[in-house]
């Protein structure tokens, strides 16, 4: 079921997975945890559609766009990620929850977990970024990114996300290319106003419940080393090389990324 839901002074939109199955529950149908599927900042929501039917044939999920993606409106107020995410627990009743976040999305994920462990009974993280950690950034991507906008030019920031982060991909990336397109808006709307989320690389250790890693081995060589320190830092951490994934994974390997989610979050909802 898809709602408008109340973060602070804004709104985003969600969708439900329990609106739209008889009997399920907050534990869903099969006992599991309810997820919340976190997106990255080169995608919205829709990102998650190769692996949600999935997804919803054992657990409650719940997606939803960041402010400026997607459906949901941009900000006109400070924001983060962390307590929109917070906002959105809350407002569908979830007092314990899987998170399952990419990229941005898995920033957001990791400081929830650090904030309210009590709150985050697992973590999946796929190509995740983590705050707090230097050298995440491509080197010159930012530069060309802000000369393209200044030039007005589009169809240059696409190509230029898809070389940085979509090197699996093939000439003619449509699909892949329709999602970074529709992402983009969102940077610039979002950046006058979003708070950046306290540092959590150097706090990775303090992490208690089960975790997943899952690195793509095309991704770019920041994110990788990234992902590789961050997995040794997480007690108990199992890491995962995607070979044939780069920074969109549910779109390069769906079937190994839906399997890792059901196996990392497949714990009782106690």
């Amino acid at each position: 079921m898809e709602q408008m839901v109340p973060v602070g002074d804004g709104e985003v939109w969600a969708d439900d997975s329990q609106g739209e199955r008889t009997g399920a529950g907050e534990r869903g149908e099969s006992g599991g945890l309810p997820l919340v599927l976190l997106h990255p900042g080169i995608a919205d929501s829709r990102i998650w559609d190769p692996v949600l039917p999935r997804l919803v044939e054992r657990h409650r999920v719940i997606r939803f766009d960041v402010r400026g993606y997607g459906h949901s409106p941009a900000p006109t107020t400070k924001f983060s990620l962390v307590e929109d995410l917070v906002a959105v627990l809350d407002h569908f009743g979830l007092n314990r929850v899987a998170l399952v976040g990419s990229s941005m999305g898995g920033a957001a994920a990791v400081n929830l977990a650090l904030d309210d462990p009590a709150r985050v009974a697992a973590l999946a993280l796929l190509v995740p970024g983590v705050t707090g950690y230097e050298g995440l950034a491509a080197p010159g991507f930012m530069a060309e990114v802000e000369r393209l906008a200044g030039a007005g030019d589009m169809d240059g920031l696409v190509a230029l996300t898809l070389r940085t982060f979509g090197a699996a991909g093939t000439d003619g990336d449509a699909e892949a290319a329709a999602h970074v397109r529709s992402a983009i808006p969102a940077w610039f709307t979002n950046h006058p106003h979003q708070v950046p989320d306290a540092p959590a690389f150097d706090r990775l250790g303090e992490l208690g419940m089960p975790c997943v890693l899952a690195l793509g081995e095309k991704d770019q060589p920041e994110v990788i080393r990234c992902n590789e320190a961050m997995a040794a830092r997480i007690p108990g951490c199992h890491l995962v090389r995607l070979p044939e994934s780069d920074h969109l994974p549910t779109l390069r390997e769906p079937e190994t990324v839906a399997n890792l989610i059901l196996k990392a979050c497949r714990g009782p909802a106690s």
